[in-house]
């Protein structure tokens, strides 16, 4: 083997750790339950849970906190708890990070959902929006609330998931460098050669 085949060989090599490293970082909600949910609340011993969709953009994304477009947005809101069935549920959508200071995009009024499911449509424009999720019985500081960021870019996230993997491609790298330049490679290399 030569110096260009194995300098193409560690590229390859390199390039299949940075695809391999992060497979999930297209993803939307992903499949996560439990605790872990970022879409879950629990007041007290009741829970529920929120998606957004935008089948006109990918049929089978679900979203929680990240809406990726501007548009059409169909809010779900799964009313695991039995209790909440049998009263009066509602939903508002304010933008604004602050639930009670922003306009008010949708309002939809408490009312009862026998089959557990509140849901309601609103046309989101890029931005942060604030649902909260109201019975009639609930306090106001009891009220489970999302923060929606509509078509924003998370930086945070992005760091986090570019950052990591680069680095340790730059480290690979860097290591592969180290060990082509080594005379013990060299003298090796001189010994197959001879």
């Amino acid at each position: 083997m030569t110096m260009t085949q194995l300098g193409r060989i560690g590229a390859t090599t390199l390039l299949l750790v940075a695809v391999l490293s992060q497979p999930g970082v297209a993803t939307a909600h992903g499949p996560v339950s439990g605790e872990d949910d970022p879409c879950l609340r629990r007041i007290g011993e009741q829970v529920v849970h929120f998606n957004a969709y935008q089948p006109q953009y990918e049929l089978k994304g679900q979203y929680c906190t990240e809406i990726p477009q501007t548009g059409d947005t169909f809010l779900v809101v799964d009313l695991a708890d039995p209790a909440w069935r049998n009263e009066s549920v509602g939903m508002r959508i304010v933008k604004g990070a602050n639930g009670t200071d922003g306009e008010i995009v949708a309002d939809i009024r408490p009312t009862t959902h026998p089959d557990g499911v509140l849901r309601g449509e609103v046309n989101l424009e890029e931005g942060v929006y604030t649902v909260t999720i109201a019975t009639e019985n609930q306090s106001l500081m009891k009220r489970p609330q999302y923060l929606l960021r509509v078509h924003m870019t998370d930086y945070q996230k992005l760091v986090q998931t570019v950052a990591v993997p680069l680095f340790g491609v730059l480290l690979v790298a860097w290591l592969g460098y180290k060990f082509l330049r080594s005379t013990w490679l060299r003298k090796w290399w001189a010994v197959r050669r001879s």
